[in-house]
């Protein structure tokens, strides 16, 4: 059955889905967002926004929204280190709203709670929302189209767009011939939302060192926090099971971060749900009437907390090319294109060079960990590409993500 064609359909309406068919529908766009689900549950998604993330959403005009919903500022990020003595982590504490003008620092907001929200302010802006959608088919062309099964019917509709942002595991990308790209596992990683650690400073976020894991928190406000974990691949049952998450919290017993114990007696309130630690990314997500977005088009490595962030960037790339253009073509998107792919180059970088400081657990490992932390002391331009998980990729120049400068401050090559 055909119905009535919209100007966009979306494919996939969590946060990348849910964010762009908000900004098309306020500008006058006739949008069509289609979900699978019927209820947004907590997969352990991030639910942070880098300070570079939070002008991107400044500059979408969905700020004021999240701060609306409760969203949470931190504002002293803090690196603790079984190798560093603990008052010399702390004099190296980051003031994160000085890192950029007008961010205010990292911003936390449950991810299924963002992921209602941008719903209902798309709707309420006009656009259209069809939940439950099953079998779905788009096919590329001038214009495109899309079949999806919803409420017991097959449609068809034939936008002038379709956007694909259906995620890490959606679709859109494998049916329109993107090639996705993937470097092997270095470790894993898990995350979980806990309650009930009221002692814990509410602006603070840290990431430490300690032992054979690697752990990060983020409050969200009202005693809780979102908790990570990374931890080696060799013991991947390590928090299987239902004492994974007293496993997880145990994890949090540490010698190196004041206050550890109210992580680690706190409540979770979340699946502990662990995934590999790695890069996927498609070098051209672009394809005659589809574009991808977020996790669709490629996601970066967890451990440096980019996605949400990274989202909101092509959201707003993709919102200008459309809205500064009469003609809806491929051509449009060449500057999202190049732009999205150098930025996943250097955030790529990142999270490598992190990874290797801060998941590599043999004696060899901290060995490494210790002569990183001794070079950037000697030499602080060493600490700039880790501070672009912060200021964003395009905030740091592009001599420091070659692969001499990373070498020297590494101690050798990273790939």
């Amino acid at each position: 059955m055909s119905v009535a064609s919209p100007d966009v359909v979306i494919v996939g309406a969590g946060m990348a889905g849910g964010a762009l068919g908000t900004v098309l529908a306020r500008a006058g766009v006739n949008v069509l967002m289609l979900e699978r689900t019927r209820v947004h549950k907590d997969v352990v998604r991030g639910e942070w926004i880098a300070p570079w993330g939070v002008i991107e959403a400044q500059r979408l005009g969905v700020y004021e929204d999240y701060i609306g919903a409760g969203g949470h500022h931190l504002r002293r990020h803090i690196n603790y280190d079984e190798l560093v003595p603990r008052a010399e982590s702390e004099a190296a504490t980051i003031d994160m709203p000085a890192m950029l003008d007008g961010s205010r620092g990292p911003l936390c907001l449950g991810h299924p709670t963002m992921c209602n929200l941008l719903n209902a302010t798309a709707e309420r802006a006009g656009a259209r929302l069809a939940r439950g959608v099953g079998r779905l088919i788009v096919r590329t062309g001038s214009p495109p189209s899309v079949e999806y099964a919803h409420d017991g019917s097959t449609h068809t509709v034939t936008p002038r767009l379709v956007v694909g942002a259906d995620g890490r595991n959606g679709v859109v990308a494998r049916q329109i011939g993107c090639e996705l790209n993937q470097d092997p596992e270095h470790h894993l990683f898990s995350g979980m939302l806990i309650d009930g650690a009221h002692d814990w400073p509410e602006d603070l976020q840290i990431v430490a060192v300690e032992g054979d894991v690697n752990v990060l928190a983020f409050p969200q406000g009202n005693g809780k926090v979102r908790i990570y974990m990374g931890f080696a691949s060799e013991q991947r049952t390590r928090l299987l099971g239902p004492e994974g998450p007293k496993h997880f919290l145990d994890a949090w017993r540490l010698e190196c971060v004041p206050h550890a114990e109210v992580i680690a007696n706190a409540n979770p309130i979340s699946p502990c749900i662990t995934y590999p630690n790695s890069d996927a990314w498609i070098d051209d997500p672009v394809r005659d009437g589809v574009v991808l977005i977020g996790d669709a088009a490629g996601r970066n490595d967890p451990i440096t907390g980019q996605g949400q962030s990274i989202t909101h960037r092509d959201v707003r790339l993709v919102r200008d090319a459309l809205l500064g253009n009469d003609e809806w073509s491929p051509v449009i998107f060449e500057d999202y294109v190049t732009e999205r792919r150098e930025r996943m180059r250097r955030l790529r970088t990142v999270a490598r060079m992190t990874a290797i400081r801060e998941s590599e657990f043999t004696a060899a490992g901290r060995q490494r960990r210790l002569e990183i932390h001794e070079r950037i002391r000697a030499n602080p331009m060493f600490a700039a590409p880790f501070a672009a998980a912060f200021m964003g990729p395009d905030a740091i120049p592009a001599e420091c993500f070659a692969d001499e400068f990373i070498a020297q401050i590494m101690g050798g090559p990273i790939w």
